[in-house]
């Protein structure tokens, strides 16, 4: 029974110095808001800040508009889809579906609008992207 009780005692002993020893390190990363970060953490957060900018630039805001182009057409099979990135600046694309065939449009688009006229499902594709954000 006394060499349970003291090899309990030892495995207790052991990982307290192991608890002791893993939070001294721990506070040494830790020294307060001025101290310098390590340097694979300011390496991390200077990647971050560069994915940040480059994804602003990537089309990722994507809206699509389906409509009946002709009152004698079902099925809503004209679309137009803008797609953009964070500033506004991307595609406009529109397919107008009639009976005998199907057209297709791109424009432009520059800080959330574009040169050319744009019917109502185009500045509502557009509108819905800018929501999209």
């Amino acid at each position: 029974m006394v060499v349970l009780v003291l090899l309990t005692l030892l495995i207790a002993l052991a990982a307290l110095s192991v608890a002791a020893l893993l939070w001294r390190r721990l506070r040494s990363y830790d020294e307060g808001p001025g101290a310098p970060l390590p340097a694979d953490v300011a390496g991390l957060r200077a990647e971050v800040a560069a994915l940040r900018t480059e994804a602003a630039t990537s089309l990722k805001h994507l809206a699509v508009v389906r409509y009946d182009a002709f009152g004698d057409m079902g099925g809503q099979l004209s679309w137009s889809m803008a797609v953009v990135d964070d500033g506004g600046d991307g595609v406009l694309l529109t397919s107008i579906h009639g009976r005998s065939d199907a057209r297709s449009y791109a424009k432009s688009l520059a800080g959330w609008s574009c040169a050319q006229q744009l019917s109502p499902e185009e500045e509502k594709a557009v509108e819905q992207a800018r929501g999209s954000r």
